[in-house]
């Protein structure tokens, strides 16, 4: 928690914030922004098991500040079928889509 907020009052201090806020709220908006961005006009859409999975990775960014592909190795990835499962759903663009998120959420 300490961290967080330490982060929440960098990014204020900073001025890439207009506002403080925590930084769950801000990578919950961020996650929030990106969906939205990727389901706007005739693209691909994420199916239900992609977002679950997406979602999955949220929450280990707001935990984490970070993402990395040996975490598919730890819970609650392994418990979901860890890389294999993900590299099922999201196929050669997995990492890009890693990449992406930790660039966006963070942000």
């Amino acid at each position: 928690n300490e961290l967080t907020a330490l982060v929440a009052l960098i990014r204020r201090a900073c001025g890439m914030d207009n506002k403080l806020s925590t930084y769950d709220a801000t990578v919950r908006k961020n996650f929030q922004n990106w969906i939205m961005k990727h389901h706007a006009g005739a693209g691909k859409k994420f199916n239900e098991e992609q977002m679950l999975w997406l979602q999955m990775i949220r929450d280990h960014i707001i935990s984490s500040f970070h993402f990395e592909r040996s975490d598919l190795e730890m819970a609650p990835f392994d418990g979901k079928g860890g890389l294999g499962k993900m590299h099922q759903l999201f196929g050669a663009e997995m990492e890009d889509l890693i990449d992406e998120l930790n660039e966006e959420l963070a942000a």
